[in-house]
């Protein structure tokens, strides 16, 4: 039983390393491009 709680907690701790790794390290930026479109407005 024992077995079974340091495994996960050395599961618990390495997803935790590795999620603090990827939002350091990965690329998660939307790529910037710019949109234009013309709009039509009712004048009463």
């Amino acid at each position: 039983m024992g077995r079974i709680f340091k495994a996960l907690l050395l599961l618990i701790v390495l997803g935790g390393i590795g999620l603090v790794g990827y939002a350091y390290l990965g690329d998660m930026s939307a790529p910037v491009q710019q949109i234009t479109q013309p709009v039509t407005l009712d004048a009463q």
